[in-house]
């Protein structure tokens, strides 16, 4: 296949094409997608996927679905036939829909836009869907002059329903009119469609609790639906493997840290079944991309719940009163053009801006209070994650990967250290694993970024973990401090012991032996808890105790000797070490680890003092966030060998 840009490149410009009335047909798109070389299935998958609207459109829908194991799936999408209202009435259901979310909530009927079905979900093969259609602008054009105006509704309350019924005669009019679309369906794509059989409706509230009905009620008695309307026949599809999945909204970006993580890109949805939960850890869901077609874990915090019409794809509507051409008018175009994601998250208006806003970006601080701020001489915490870990990378048993029959250390992998400090006398790696080549690059990364933004540090304190005094020695290598900055190794700096396996801390390489493998530590400094202090499985208000207390006191113990102190520990330790810093309540040890989840290796914040006061703010990094993507283990002999 050829390249991207090759590709782009056999587009005509938008200004050499003729213009044309109406809908663009999927022939003369397929036609230009089959000249660059895409199999017809792809292409025509890609062209119903994205309404038909360009090629350019379906271009992007391939390249983004290159890796989606279901791209050569000739599964069909779903199809259904709605009437939707527009004009005056569409105007006061819009508003309708608006206050009852705000007053009430979100309730099913928010899940669609106000409409009345006129038939059930019906499939059709991504080669008929240009005859379905036509098929439905034969119909309506069968029907200009026929069909009824206004359309009688009248209010119908119960329980836990709130619907606009159309009166029965009229509705026995709008049933033929289904059975004609099932008809000429039937005889142009070879398709099954079976007509609403039920009551017309336009649905305006349901299953939501009982105390809501009085509100709900009141509103919607403010709909006068006797206005003029001008109802449009509107065909949409959607994806037959998620109609019974939760869709959600992707809020925030990620990216993977495992193999078994799914990118998110904020404007995506993902769609997540129930089913699929049963072996998830808590705050994450397994769910699948709408925009790759990849499925994986995912944060459950950085999505929210959407609309399920919010991922239907539009493929025309139709008026039974103009005699123009088929397809609305651009503006009307625009509001339906393939995913119908207008619609703002729950809760948000345009003026909202938080003062606490979470930072997800993969290799960015998580917390980051918005305003500026001055750059004077001013006290200031930097605490930073440790880089990437050996027994996350290789697996809980990497020391066999690395062991020779003689038990000498023997690299398997190019990411893994030349050598280990103090192998020889056993050290309990098994509990206390170092990071890889690739951790002491993002240290060093993070250190010249230090350098370069002209940011001096005068206390480096750390946690006793291996993994995290080497990350202190290559940020120290990239600031040209290395040997000349001491680290004071903390106990009290440990993450929670709560997340320790087995029944014992970890067998800390103590200081001066650490001194002799020629880290730069210092042999002189005592701690403020010492490790005999630490214990399994501590409740997460000690934890939280411990951390503030132990910030506390390395920030009075450098206060007259220096501005900026430098904490390297755990991902935990950036919440820990500085929320109650900041005068706020720890959170709950649920909403905690959600906020852990989303700390990455060498995750960096800065927490700054507001003068003398003792209080603590936390403000914008000195540098720049650090994302890079993941680099799988690779078997030639599996991967080129294989028949």
């Amino acid at each position: 296949m050829a390249a991207k840009e090759d590709l782009y490149s056999k587009i005509l410009p938008r200004r050499l094409r003729q213009n044309r009335p109406g809908s663009v047909k999927c022939g003369s798109n397929l036609d230009v997608l089959l000249s660059m070389g895409f199999p017809r299935p792809r292409a025509l998958k890609a062209l119903v996927s994205t309404g038909g609207r360009s090629v350019q459109a379906a271009c992007d829908w391939l390249f983004s679905h290159v890796d989606d194991p279901f791209l050569d799936d000739p599964l069909p999408r779903e199809f259904v036939l709605y009437l939707r209202p527009s004009g005056p009435l569409q105007n006061q259901l819009s508003h309708f829909w608006q206050q009852s979310r705000v007053t009430c909530g979100k309730n099913k009927a928010h899940n669609i836009f106000p409409h009345i079905t006129l038939c059930q979900f019906f499939m059709c093969a991504d080669h008929k869907v240009e005859a379905l259609c036509e098929a439905l602008q034969a119909t309506v054009q069968q029907w200009r002059g026929r069909f009824p105006s206004p359309l009688p509704l009248e209010l119908y309350t119960s329980s836990n329903f709130i619907g606009l019924f159309v009166e029965e005669q009229v509705a026995d009019i709008l049933k033929q009119f289904a059975a004609d679309f099932a008809t000429e369906a039937a005889r142009k794509a070879e398709v099954h469609v079976e007509p609403h059989k039920k009551q017309l409706h336009v649905t305006l509230a349901y299953n939501f609790p009982t105390n809501h009905l009085p509100s709900l009620e009141k509103l919607a008695k403010g709909i006068e639906v006797k206005l003029g309307c001008d109802w449009l026949a509107v065909l949409f599809s959607r994806d037959i493997r998620f109609a019974n999945h939760e869709t959600l909204r992707v809020m925030y970006p990620y990216m993977p840290q495992n193999e078994d993580e799914l990118e998110l890109v904020p404007g995506d949805f993902v769609f997540m079944s129930p089913v699929d939960q049963s072996s998830t850890s808590e705050g994450w869901v397994y769910g699948t991309s709408l925009a790759s077609g990849l499925s994986g874990l995912l944060p459950e915090n950085y999505v929210s719940l959407a609309d399920e019409s919010d991922t239907w794809v539009f493929h025309g509507s139709h008026s039974f009163f103009s005699c123009g051409p088929s397809d609305r008018t651009s503006k009307e175009r625009g509001m339906f053009d393939g995913l119908l994601d207008s619609r703002r998250p729950d809760n948000t208006s345009p003026g909202d801006t938080p003062t606490l806003s979470l930072i997800c970006h993969p290799m960015q601080q998580v917390l980051r209070i918005s305003g500026s701020h001055t750059r004077q001489p001013k006290r200031t915490l930097f605490v930073c994650r440790h880089g990437e870990r050996m027994d996350v990378v290789f697996g809980k048993h990497w020391l066999s990967l690395c062991s020779d029959s003689k038990g000498r250390y023997v690299r398997s992998n190019l990411n893994m250290p030349p050598s280990l400090p103090l192998w020889g006398d056993k050290r309990d790696y098994d509990m206390d694993a170092p990071i890889t080549v690739f951790g002491s690059t993002q240290a060093r990364v993070v250190g010249e970024a230090l350098l370069e933004s002209n940011t001096v540090i005068d206390f480096v304190y750390c946690s006793p973990s291996l993994r995290c005094v080497q990350t202190a020695q290559n940020i120290l290598k990239g600031l040209q401090q290395d040997g000349k900055l001491k680290v004071r190794i903390e106990p009290g700096l440990f993450e929670w012991t709560k997340w320790v396996s087995g029944n014992s801390l970890p067998a800390w390489i103590p200081p001066t032996d650490l001194a002799a493998a020629h880290f730069s530590v210092d042999t002189t400094y005592r701690p403020l808890i010492p490790v005999s202090k630490l214990t399994v499985s501590e409740p997460y208000e000690n934890y939280m105790s411990r951390s503030y207390q132990v910030t506390k006191d390395i920030l009075s113990d450098c206060k007259n000797t220096g501005n900026n102190v430098l904490i390297v520990a755990h991902a935990s330790s950036l919440e820990a070490c500085t929320r109650q810093l900041q005068g706020r309540s720890p959170q709950s040890a649920k909403d905690f680890i959600q906020v852990v989840r989303k700390i990455p290796y060498l995750g960096f914040c800065s927490c700054e003092e507001q003068g003398d006061t003792g209080v603590w703010q936390l403000v914008d990094p000195p540098i720049a966030p650090l994302t890079h993507g993941p680099n799988h283990s690779f078997d030639w002999r599996e991967t080129l060998l294989q028949e």
